[in-house]
């Protein structure tokens, strides 16, 4: 087999070969797309305030919620985009609904759940299904529309493998929590890239370490960060929602 066939036989239905589909990873990707991701700090305002993080654990506590990502909703993630179907996303939302005991992070992950949910049925035309989900479940009620099965279920009727859903989603919170970073002044534009570039190995080992797992093992690994973001709704003054 010469290199040509090596290339060809090497996944060319994988969003990362090209076509259509990676110009859409990249559009779910960019922070131009209107999820509502950049309201939220994942607990870092919070955790600022109360003096828990001081600016030099910065780069400790954006691990650790990466960690938790992992540990907690990458399971939905995966689970989403291998079915992707309307019965999966709805057992899905309501397992991570009694999960998420946090009112500060429930509310957080639906809020940025239906945006993405709104924004997907309406931006990719290639997925009706969405749209069509989305009406019936506004109709009949009793979907919290939580952003990690969303997610799943985007990547998944858009043609996404599940490893690329999955690293996807650990990117998107790694990117909007070391902007909340910058927007809270604890660390400088230039600097929070080399942040970001600096914790992309973490990031990886995390995705390696929870990917492919079913719902079942979902937890949380560093419940701490789940109680100080618990305290955002009492802050005096708040720049963002969580």
């Amino acid at each position: 087999m010469d290199n040509a066939e090596k290339d060809n036989s090497n996944g060319s239905d994988s969003p990362s070969s090209g076509g259509p589909e990676l110009w859409s990873l990249w559009q779910l990707l960019d922070s131009i797309l209107p999820t509502g991701g950049f309201a939220h700090s994942y607990g870092l305002e919070a955790a600022v305030q109360v003096r828990v993080v001081p600016p030099e654990d910065l780069e400790t506590y954006i691990i650790q919620v990466i960690e938790n990502t992992g540990s907690l909703l990458l399971p939905f993630v995966h689970a989403a985009s291998m079915s992707p179907d309307e019965q999966t996303w709805r057992k899905l939302d309501n397992l991570l609904n009694a999960m998420m005991t946090n009112k500060v992070a429930r509310n957080a992950s639906m809020s940025q759940g239906s945006a993405l949910m709104r924004v997907a049925a309406s931006v990719f035309s290639e997925a009706p299904s969405l749209g069509r989900m989305r009406s019936a479940a506004l109709s009949s009620g009793g979907a919290s529309f939580h952003h990690a099965p969303i997610f799943g279920l985007v990547c998944g009727l858009l043609g996404f493998d599940t490893e690329t859903s999955q690293r996807a989603y650990i990117f998107i919170t790694t990117r909007d929590i070391v902007s909340a970073a910058t927007r809270l002044n604890l660390v400088g534009p230039l600097a929070a890239a080399e942040l970001q570039h600096k914790v992309g190995p973490v990031a990886e080992e995390v995705c390696r370490r929870w990917m492919n797992r079913s719902v079942e093992e979902a937890c949380q690994t560093c419940p701490l960060l789940d109680i100080v973001q618990g305290c955002h709704s009492y802050l005096f003054s708040r720049l963002f929602r969580s």
